[in-house]
């Protein structure tokens, strides 16, 4: 469909933006990357990534739902993940033990997904974008729906500002947070459903499946780098533009589904960072001379 890359990087992205779809690919890309990065931060900070992973699982039977209602995916994606970060909240409030709140969150993932391969049974025209609602695509985005994942982002990242030192406090230690007024419940909830919104953003990038590579990998290569929070969101909303410009990029230069390359390179650079910390504190330990006291 398209030449591959070639050694004039000037000349490749002035073929790329010669497409509309394209540039709104970017454009969204680059509004999901940054709202992914943020919420993502925080959601490996809580060690909420189970239910960000519910999350991404309930968004496939929204895109299905909304393809059997003959309606955009967009509204079955923001419809389903808000909708199941209301019920994720209340099992979070209601449950008295983690083991009990983990295990009915793992119960809502199984139904949402035996709903989503329901909702695909019943279509009964040819339901060509499966494979994109499970693993993503650039294709079809319109500049309607850059409109709209950015409105969606500014309410959602403005939230997120506000509330982002009492969050953070709530985050660190909920107990000392409580004593000291906050409201860690509210917080909670409210989180739960940025976290959603981020979710419904990024599954129309990554497909339901691979939401992680941008949610997950990013804040958790950020926190691996500095422990400083505001540089980490800043570097985790970073690290994820720079994986979706490039796996954006990649993929269309290629035959090969964008969600694969913002996996694989979001996973590697991961990788890498662990490595090379690892090799730094290995550095820096002292080392003992034979036959010294251990």
């Amino acid at each position: 469909m398209f030449q591959g890359l070639s050694w004039n990087p000037v000349d490749d992205l002035q073929q790329m933006l010669a497409y509309p779809f394209m540039v709104n690919a970017l454009e969204a890309g680059t509004i999901v990357a940054v709202m992914s990065g943020a919420a993502g931060w925080f959601m490996t900070l809580r060690r909420q990534t189970f239910a960000g992973h519910t999350l991404a699982l309930i968004a496939f039977p929204g895109a299905a739902a909304a393809a059997l209602a003959g309606v955009p995916a967009a509204l079955g994606y923001f419809a389903f993940c808000g909708a199941g970060a209301l019920v994720l909240a209340r099992l979070a409030g209601s449950s008295r033990s983690y083991s009990t709140e983990s295990a009915a969150t793992g119960t809502l993932q199984a139904f949402a997904l035996g709903l989503g391969f329901l909702f695909v049974s019943l279509y009964h025209g040819l339901l060509n974008g499966l494979d994109s609602l499970l693993f993503g695509t650039f294709l079809g985005i319109t500049s309607g729906q850059v409109v709209a994942l950015l409105a969606v982002a500014v309410v959602a990242l403005a939230l997120t500002a506000l509330a982002a030192r009492p969050l953070l406090f709530a985050s660190l230690d909920p107990d000392v947070a409580r004593a000291s007024g906050v409201p860690v419940g509210l917080l909670g909830f409210g989180f739960l459903l940025v976290l959603g919104l981020a979710v419904a953003e990024t599954s129309q990038i990554t497909g339901a499946l691979l939401v992680f590579a941008l949610l997950v990998t990013p804040a958790a290569t950020a926190q691996v780098l500095t422990p400083r929070p505001w540089l980490g969101i800043a570097l985790s909303m970073g690290l994820a533009l720079a994986v979706t410009w490039v796996g954006l990029t990649l993929a269309f230069f290629s035959v090969y589904p964008v969600g694969f390359y913002v996996t694989s390179l979001s996973f590697g650079v991961y990788v890498v960072v662990r490595i090379v910390r690892g090799a730094a504190v290995r550095r820096r330990l002292p080392r003992l001379v034979p036959g010294q006291a251990t």
